[in-house]
């Protein structure tokens, strides 16, 4: 279980960082698509950056607060992607990503619960 929270945890903070920092065109793009301005987009993004180093921090400290609190916000900003993906009305392709991060998220919450 524990390699399992461990890569987990690792994939998400990862896939979160690249898409950020270096597919940031497309994430403006898709903003734009969803209709959300700059400011919310911004605010997005440090946020989900910020949860993707708390995530890593909680694994490193194993602090299991941190992390269930992290990948609970980074699950609620996962599920806010798949609904601005259903209301555009994107192909599932679309959704993956965003799908996947979100059961990862949950993997990620279930195994840390004791």
């Amino acid at each position: 279980m524990v390699k399992i929270l461990f890569l987990s945890t690792f994939i998400v903070a990862v896939s979160v960082v690249y898409v950020w920092i270096f597919r940031f065109d497309n994430v403006v793009t898709e903003f734009k698509r969803f209709g959300l301005n700059d400011l919310v987009r911004n605010f997005v993004g440090v946020s989900k950056i910020s949860l993707a180093t708390s995530l890593i921090i909680s694994v490193y400290y194993s602090h299991n607060t941190l992390l269930i609190i992290s990948a609970s916000l980074m699950a609620l900003f996962m599920f806010g992607a798949q609904a601005f993906h259903f209301r555009i009305r994107n192909t599932f392709v679309k959704h993956l990503p965003s799908f996947l991060l979100l059961v990862l998220c949950i993997v990620i919450i279930a195994n840390s619960i004791k």
